[in-house]
């Protein structure tokens, strides 16, 4: 093949890969560069205007008391939902994918279709539910005569949420694991048949391992949702204003400084600083999860 028909074909590729660039770069870098360039400036209160400070915005959220206490809540939300919301999920998975399950199908859809309700619907949903006036709380306090459901308190309230995310995301991550079994050879059933195994033997030895991928995906996505949590307690701040304040979470604070405060490049840098760690954290069980998988 000539040079000539050798840069023409690699010009027909890059024409090919053209839109998916342009769009991309639109959608994704564009927006990201603007934030970092807003991170880079700080309004003048007196003067009007910005000015260059460079690093300083940056320097000021990693000791914004504020910023971190935030951060360690969703941390704590991660750490506990996570694992609760994953184990579910797997168990679901697991017993729809058995042959000991009647109507599997039904139940498919009955636990997938939480995820079909826009988050802040299920927010209000459940902010109604756990209502201490006027919800199935206030009932079942009313009921034993006393303040014993307490959900929207200060004490409960993070766990209230978890247990709204892990209502809407169980199905999402059962559907991740119930696709992965799906594609599981059937000689390897048929083998562990020959040998004896069980259905807990056949669960830990076949299905287990072979669901790594996926639930290193899964876990990925929902470290990523942690972090960005910020729909259900924003919404349900209108019930309980006193126990959810403007930085219950990081998003929260970076949206009620730039729309609440007009404090939009130090908002930008909060954002930028909260992306790098979720990108971090993120890396770091991919790259855990891939060397266990190897």
């Amino acid at each position: 093949m000539s040079s000539t028909a050798l840069k023409a074909r690699q010009w027909r590729g890059w024409l090919f890969v053209a839109p998916f660039i342009v769009v991309f770069a639109l959608v994704f870098l564009a927006p990201i560069g603007y934030a970092f360039g807003l991170s880079l400036f700080r309004d003048q209160a007196f003067f009007g205007g910005t000015t260059f400070v460079g690093a300083d915005n940056y320097t000021q959220v990693l000791a914004d008391p504020k910023f971190w206490e935030s951060f360690r809540r969703v941390l704590v939300f991660l750490a506990v939902q996570v694992p609760i919301m994953l184990v579910l999920a797997l168990i679901a998975a697991l017993a729809i994918d058995s042959a000991r399950l009647h109507a599997a199908g039904f139940f498919r859809v009955v636990i997938f279709l939480p995820y079909a309700v826009p988050a802040v619907v299920a927010a209000l949903m459940w902010g109604f539910i756990y209502g201490d006036h006027f919800g199935l709380a206030a009932d079942l306090n009313h009921l034993l005569g006393r303040d014993v459901v307490k959900p929207l308190s200060d004490n409960w309230m993070l766990a209230s949420i978890g247990n709204v995310v892990t209502w809407e995301f169980v199905g999402y991550n059962m559907l991740i694991f119930y696709s992965a079994l799906k594609v599981i050879p059937g000689e390897l059933f048929e083998a562990a048949a020959i040998d004896g195994a069980g259905a807990f033997r056949t669960v830990f030895s076949i299905k287990l391992p072979a669901l790594r991928g996926a639930i290193v995906i899964a876990t990925i996505f929902s470290i990523i949702g942690s972090f960005q949590l910020f729909n259900e307690p924003n919404i349900m701040r209108t019930l309980v204003p006193n126990v959810i304040g403007t930085f219950y979470t990081p998003n929260m604070y970076a949206y009620n400084l730039s729309f609440g405060g007009q404090q939009y490049n130090y908002s930008a840098t909060v954002a930028i600083v909260m992306g790098v760690i979720t990108a971090i954290i993120a890396y770091v069980v991919q790259l855990r999860g891939t060397r266990r998988e190897l």
